[in-house]
C-alpha cells in the first residue's frame, strides 16, 4: 500500500531566508513523494523492515514504530504480523500534524492487530514486552547527547531475541569518501526531478537539524546500550539500516 502524496515543491522557488526544517503541514503534505525522491534504497528498507517482522516478531508481545511519519513502516509491520497472535503496535510521532494524517491512513487498513498511534517524544514513552523496535530516520533528528540513552531504554524493553532496525543517514570521516558518496547522493535527487536550487536549500534547511553519525558511531552506540549482534543489513550510498539483536 502506497501513501498518497502531493509532489514535493517546498524548496523550488528561492528563499531570502530559509528557516530550519520542521515536519509541519506543508511537509506532511508532500512527505511520501519527499522521502522516496530523497532517499535511495527507501522502499527496499520498507520491505525489508517487513521481512524481519516476521522474522522476529513474537506473540503476544509489542511491536514500536518511534518516528513514526505517516505510518509507512507501521503499514508493513502491520502486514507482517498476519500470523502473529497478540501482537500490538504503538506508533509514536512528536509531529501532530504527521499523527493526524497517520490515523486517516491507518483506519482505511483494515486488520486484526490492534495500532495504537501517540503524539510523543520517544525519548520518554515506555518501551515494554517489544519483539520489535523500529526508528526509521528519526534517530539523526534527536539531541545526540540523548542518543545512547534512548537505545538502552530500548535494549531494556526487548525481550530475549527482540530487535531493533535502526535506519540512518550516515556519514564518513574519510574527507575523499565523503565527497564521492555525498555527489552520488546529489545525482541521486538531480535524477528524480530535484534542481539544484532546491537541493541547496533543503541542504540550508536541515544543517543542525539533522545530525548524521558515523557507521561506526552507530555501531560502538549499539554495542554501549548492551546490544552484542549490530551490523549494516542495507546501505545504499549514505543512507543505511542497522540490525541490533538482544541476546
Amino acid at each position: 500500500m502506497k501513501l498518497p502524496s502531493n509532489k514535493d515543491t517546498i524548496y523550488a522557488q528561492a528563499h531570502e531566508a530559509v528557516g530550519a526544517f520542521q515536519f509541519d503541514e506543508s511537509v506532511v503534505a508532500v512527505f511520501p513523494d519527499m522521502i522516496s525522491r530523497s532517499v535511495p534504497g527507501y522502499q527496499t528498507i520498507l520491505t525489508g523492515i517487513g521481512e524481519l517482522t516476521k522474522l522476529h516478531a513474537k506473540p503476544d508481545t509489542r511491536l514500536y514504530d518511534l518516528g513514526c511519519s505517516l505510518g509507512a513502516a507501521t503499514l508493513t509491520m502491520l502486514r507482517a504480523t498476519d500470523d502473529i497472535s497478540g501482537c500490538s503496535i504503538f506508533a509514536l510521532d512528536n509531529s501532530q500534524a504527521m499523527i493526524n494524517r497517520a490515523k486517516e491512513y491507518l483506519h482505511a487498513f483494515h486488520h486484526d492487530t490492534p495500532v495504537e498511534l501517540h503524539c510523543a517524544d520517544i525519548c520518554e514513552f515506555e518501551i515494554k514486552n517489544a519483539s520489535v523496535v523500529v526508528i526509521n530516520f528519526t534517530l539523526q533528528f534527536i539531541d545526540p547527547q540523548a542518543r545512547e540513552a534512548l537505545l538502552k531504554r530500548i535494549y531494556e524493553g526487548l525481550v530475549p531475541g527482540g530487535v531493533l532496525i535502526l535506519s540512518e543517514k550516515i556519514h564518513f570521516d574519510d574527507e575523499a569518501l565523503q565527497k564521492s558518496i555525498e555527489h552520488m547522493h546529489w545525482q541521486f535527487k538531480r535524477a528524480n526531478g530535484y534542481s539544484e536550487l532546491e537541493i541547496s536549500q533543503k541542504r540550508s534547511s536541515l544543517e543542525n537539524v539533522l545530525i548524521s553519525d558515523s557507521e561506526q558511531e552507530h555501531l560502538q552506540r549499539l554495542k554501549s546500550a548492551g546490544f552484542d549482534s549490530a551490523g549494516i543489513w542495507f546501505q545504499a550510498y549514505n543512507f543505511a539500516s542497522f540490525l541490533a539483536i538482544k541476546s
